[in-house]
């Protein structure tokens, strides 16, 4: 079938919409219509030059639409329904998957992060070209033809707009204290980065009933955000005395956990500089591929801090996007007020160059 796409021929370059074609969904795959796509960092760095990948491809991971057609033996969702892609679809047999932690299918490093369908191929050409499908979704496109794993239902009474974010924002990050932190009632948490990511690490927080949320950031918009979104306190964070002023507002010792949205070195260093003794940070940032980071072992095993990655929200999110949703429903989770940008398909650039600049929380593409 024909289809409009946002494809990288070239790193650095700008993407091109053009018209590309998209074969139909096979045995375990789905035709989803896109309505709505969030972009993205993860797709900022592909695009430029940050992350290495082969191209052409197709980008887009975060995305919301309606099921038009299913492959022989599909029986979770069925054409008509809408849905959420999840850009991990697990195998549901490796031992990771058996362990309950199916973000960490051991078929995505072979499929998902190849930038292949899991068949472990493209539908996608153009210009007589094969395009790779980006994290196995590719829906920077009109159409998009997933696993059946790749898409979870969801009711029709919620706008597209509000679950376009779901697939990747909204789980790493309400995911990265739920899932993997864990804190208790009342506890103190700081949060370096309140982007996409960032201000879902603070909803994640409120959600858990801590007492102090401490939002970083180098930029006054996503603070004055994260305040929105329930941050007790701000800080901004290329200061001065950063560390002395979040201690300050954590009872002088320090966050029982920081998140770091942002996974640079220098992020590194400061959230563990943030947390106090017996602390945790919690990791969920790329910022590049080749990043290295280092810090002072003597502190970190003297005061028997934590350090733990966080990916895609470290949970199930067959589970999890259900969970959320009814969350949105009962008034208890912002998804709405995390779209400060919409854009056309045809104005992709400009929304990935806003993303770049810092401007707001969230922007997505429409149809």
């Amino acid at each position: 079938m024909n289809t409009n796409a946002a494809i990288l021929w070239e790193q650095g370059a700008p993407l091109s919409v053009e018209a590309a074609e998209l074969g139909g969904p096979r045995a375990g795959e789905v035709l989803v219509e896109l309505k709505a796509a969030g972009v993205c960092h993860s797709d900022l760095h592909p695009a430029r030059g940050e992350w290495p990948v082969r191209t052409p491809l197709v980008l887009g991971h975060e995305g919301a639409g309606v099921v038009r057609e299913v492959g022989e033996g599909v029986k979770n969702v069925r054409p008509g329904d809408h849905v959420v892609f999840c850009w991990a679809p697990p195998c549901g047999v490796c031992p990771p998957c058996r362990e309950g932690r199916p973000v960490l299918c051991d078929r995505l490093e072979r499929t998902t992060y190849r930038n292949r369908l899991p068949a472990g191929d493209t539908l996608l050409s153009a210009r007589g070209q094969r395009l790779a499908h980006y994290n196995g979704t590719a829906c920077f496109a009109d159409f998009a033809v997933v696993a059946e794993e790749g898409v979870i239902a969801v009711p029709e009474d919620v706008p597209f707009e509000a679950l376009a974010t779901l697939g990747c924002a909204v789980v790493t990050g309400v995911g990265a204290v739920l899932n993997a932190a864990r804190p208790e009632a009342g506890a103190k948490v700081a949060v370096i980065g309140v982007g996409g990511v960032g201000l879902n690490v603070v909803q994640g927080a409120r959600l858990a009933g801590c007492a102090a949320i401490v939002a970083l950031d180098t930029r006054n918009e996503p603070l004055r955000l994260a305040r929105e979104f329930g941050a007790t306190d701000t800080v901004e964070a290329s200061g001065e005395k950063v560390t002395e002023r979040v201690r300050g507002l954590t009872g002088g010792r320090g966050a029982d956990y920081v998140f770091d949205t942002v996974g640079s070195p220098a992020t590194l260093a400061q959230a563990l500089g943030l947390a106090r003794k017996g602390g945790t940070v919690v990791v969920t940032g790329l910022a590049r591929l080749d990043a290295l980071a280092s810090f002072p072992l003597f502190p970190f095993v003297m005061q028997e801090k934590r350090l733990v990655g966080s990916v895609y929200g470290s949970g199930r999110p067959s589970r999890d996007v259900p969970r959320l949703v009814e969350l949105y429903r009962e008034g208890k989770l912002k998804l709405a007020e995390l779209v400060t940008r919409t854009y056309q398909l045809e104005e992709v650039n400009d929304a990935l160059d806003a993303l770049a600049g810092g401007e707001g929380a969230r922007g997505i593409i429409r149809w």
